[in-house]
């Protein structure tokens, strides 16, 4: 998934750190990096199957918000559990159970296709995403572990790095297999009755998950058979006081607080984290909604000429699912498959906002970095709103730049000072991922039965404003 992990702060050398460096980590790291490269595209392929699943389905922008609560729910509802299944079970067979979990999920899209039945889709989702929650938190601790502890921010950016790829990688590859194919292929299907038509469509999903059910396959069996990772009893633990505060004597102050709640900024950084995952996940969804509302018949040249040039460097990706590579038709105005292309560009603003980050948040203050890209994002979103046509797409589109940054500030902020409750803390911010499931819904919504989609990307433009509260004043320690 998109949100990368934070590196883990050894309290001292443990007992097995001096045979750490005649052991080699380069395999567990490269299968770490495939699983969070994993955990971005198959998050970001909901951005394409919410439209698709709209017309196979006949949804309203409601009922289509659903894709997105049933994956990000599970987030919520499989947190707490996912850390006692690993509790008995031991991380590296946490992963294993994880990849199989996910890869059941993947399976139910077969049965779904074929009766074209929203709830089992559903159903494939949440399961999709409880697979995804357990393994990212068994396979968090390990990417700050798997080597020497001043490498642990590099491995950081390493998979934050993959995840942004796949997460940019997986809507362009979607948009071909969904909304692509041949003009005679589109002729063929235009010309069938509804139903015939429908049931045609919706046995595109079967190839790309089959895919990826094997492949998840493949992966526990190299985890199972072939990986041994190290052992998480023998990793110094985080202090409990990390992170609290100290008096002029350098002693522990000792806090009144009975619990991470107590902590006002905290609570005010669990709401910021809930609407930056919301609106991150919200803009994505609808793009391709919104740019078919704007009635747009003719795309500008620049428009053209990247959908045509990112089409030419992933279209043979269908070879891989059995389709003969075709090109996007450029000349019909906007279509699904052109949002397809620029809801791609939007998490490839991610990826590239997040390689420019690193440098800047070393060069200038995190906070004041947040405050730029929160009053940016109000006003890219309010600017969208106002404009029609390309201008209110590629307004939004440029609001992934802006994404990059928040998780990676807005979580230290929110646990600074809490002391023994940092972990607990944590917790809860993880948590609020749910924001993912919940705010598109609000979105669909308004869009349903409160004036259309524009109405509807007030939404975010709030959530931004919420942010950029939080980045000024709300981060506080009190």
């Amino acid at each position: 998934m998109r949100y990368a992990p934070m590196a883990l702060a050894p309290s001292s050398p443990a007992p097995t750190a001096t045979a750490a460096p005649a052991r080699s980590y380069a395999g567990p790291m490269v299968l770490m990096t495939t699983l969070f490269f994993l955990f971005g595209a198959v998050t970001n392929f909901n951005d394409v199957l919410m439209p698709y699943l709209k017309d196979v389905c006949q949804l309203t922008d409601l009922q289509s918000s659903a894709v997105q609560s049933a994956f990000f729910g599970a987030y919520f509802l499989m947190s707490l559990p996912a850390g006692w299944v690993l509790k008995k079970l031991g991380y590296q067979r946490g992963i294993v159970v994880g990849l199989l979990v996910m890869a059941g999920g993947a399976l139910l899209f077969i049965p779904a296709a074929d009766s074209r039945e929203f709830a089992l889709f559903l159903t494939a989702l949440a399961t999709l995403g409880a697979g995804i929650t357990l393994l990212q938190v068994a396979a968090n601790p390990y990417v700050s572990i798997l080597g020497p502890a001043r490498g642990a921010a590099a491995r950081v950016s390493v998979v934050g790095v993959a995840n942004n790829f796949g997460g940019a990688l997986s809507p362009l590859v979607g948009g071909l297999v969904l909304f692509g194919g041949s003009v005679a292929l589109k002729a063929r299907l235009a010309a069938l009755p509804l139903a015939e038509r429908l049931a045609e469509e919706s046995k595109l999903v079967k190839g790309p998950y089959l895919g990826l059910a094997a492949f998840l396959m493949l992966l526990a069996a190299v985890f199972f058979f072939l990986v041994k990772l190290p052992d998480i009893e023998s990793i110094p633990a985080d202090e409990a006081v990390r992170g609290a505060e100290w008096d002029e004597d350098g002693k522990l102050k000792i806090s009144h607080r009975t619990s991470a709640l107590g902590f006002p900024h905290l609570v005010l950084g669990i709401a910021a984290i809930f609407v930056y995952v919301g609106v991150e996940v919200g803009l994505g969804s609808f793009l391709i909604r919104y740019g078919e509302s704007q009635g747009i018949k003719q795309l500008s040249a620049f428009t053209q000429s990247l959908v045509q040039g990112l089409n030419v460097a992933t279209n043979y990706a269908l070879v891989l699912f059995g389709k003969e590579p075709s090109a996007i038709d450029t000349t019909a105005g906007f279509t699904k498959a052109v949002g397809a292309v620029l809801v791609s560009s939007y998490w490839f603003g991610s990826l590239i906002g997040r390689l420019i980050g690193i440098p800047l948040l070393l060069k200038f203050h995190n906070r004041v970095l947040l405050v730029a890209v929160c009053a940016a994002g109000t006003a890219l979103v309010g600017a969208s709103i106002l404009s029609t046509g390309e201008t209110a797409l590629w307004l939004i589109v440029l609001c992934g730049l802006m994404n990059s940054i928040m998780w990676p500030v807005i979580f230290p902020l929110a646990i600074t000072g809490l002391g023994p409750f940092t972990k607990q803390g944590s917790s809860y911010l993880i948590m609020a991922i749910v924001g993912g499931a919940l705010i598109p819904p609000l979105m669909g919504w308004l869009a349903t039965h409160g004036g259309g989609l524009r109405v509807a990307f007030v939404v975010p433009a709030l959530c931004y404003l919420y942010l950029l509260f939080y980045a000024v004043s709300g981060y506080r320690v009190r």
